[in-house]
């Protein structure tokens, strides 16, 4: 019997409050190998908090985490972030040392090789800019920068917290690819959050999505896709008898705004039921097909008066 893949980052009832307001609810998150994790959510969710937690930078309240099969804990911390590396929020750098002066610092802090600094130049596509000084960068070469720091020493584990905030299309095109690179060319697992359903669409493979601290959905991306729901939307001269006549060929419909919605249909049943509409004398002005998009799932887990 073959045993189960372990899961690189597992928690069970993580919770944090601060005050009397639950900032991370008892939720419940489980990180493959070789994944590109989404974490998903409006802003102010509790994705930070909880990848704070995840790596010892903030205490939870209650519940447990385990990292690489180890619990995270003070005596595990040291020895488990070794092979973490990480970027949450804006990157800190030495404005007045060159990009690769910065890395240098950091490489020394991390006790990896020299030649690991000459590695991440190159997978962040800084190599151009190493002797350039960061405080004269764009905002998309340091965020790169960030990238390259949490890269040294190459973790099996990087956590990316909203990587792509502030970036221009053509900054968080090359942030994307970076990341999708990441576990087939260095057997790399990340977990990248985002409040855009279109950024984790185009990068992760598996997907939580948190709301108010709770985990609300966890699966793969696949899985998610899987919801979206296809329909046949028609509009006619009379809603009523072509519902009815629907019916009667066991076809359930509903009616919304001036349309009457069918399940998808083969080809040659729907051209049928069609037929059967007109030979009643009522007009048919439109056939549509629908889908329930990603954005829809996502607002109808998140709660629609969230902030996207």
């Amino acid at each position: 019997m073959q045993m189960a893949v372990q899961n690189l980052i597992e928690t069970h009832n993580l919770t944090k409050r601060y005050g009397k307001a639950l900032s991370v609810n008892t939720l419940n998150m489980k990180v493959p190998p070789g994944a590109v994790y989404g974490f998903l959510g409006p802003n102010g969710a509790g994705k930070s908090t909880t990848l704070k937690m995840i790596l010892g930078l903030v205490r939870p309240s209650a519940g447990a985490i385990t990292l690489f099969g180890s619990p995270m804990d003070e005596k595990n911390r040291i020895r488990l972030l070794t092979d973490t590396g990480s970027l949450i929020e804006s990157p800190s750098y030495y404005g007045h040392l060159s990009g690769e002066e910065n890395l240098h610092i950091i490489q020394t802090l991390k006790g990896c090789t020299k030649s690991d600094v000459d590695e991440v130049l190159k997978i962040v596509r800084l190599t151009d800019a190493k002797n350039k000084l960061v405080g004269h960068y764009s905002l998309g070469m340091k965020q790169r920068l960030g990238l390259a720091a949490a890269l040294l020493g190459f973790p099996k584990l990087l956590i990316l917290d909203e990587p792509t905030n502030g970036l221009d299309p053509a900054g968080i095109q090359e942030m994307r690819e970076l990341i999708c690179s990441l576990p087939s060319e260095y057997g790399i697992t990340v977990v990248v959050s985002s409040h855009l359903l279109s950024e984790i669409d185009q990068m992760a493979d598996h997907v939580g999505i948190i709301r108010r601290g709770e985990l609300v959905y966890q699966n793969t991306l696949e899985s998610l896709h899987a919801h979206a729901k296809e329909q046949l939307a028609l509009r006619v001269s009379n809603m009523t008898i072509a519902a009815d006549l629907l019916r009667q060929e066991g076809i359930e419909t509903q009616q919304e705004e001036g349309w009457l919605l069918l399940p998808m249909l083969e080809d040659a049943l729907a051209a049928k039921l069609i037929r059967n509409i007109m030979e009643q004398n009522i007009s048919l002005y439109r056939v549509e097909q629908r889908e329930t998009s990603l954005e829809d799932i996502f607002l109808t887990l998140t709660g629609k008066e969230s902030s996207l």
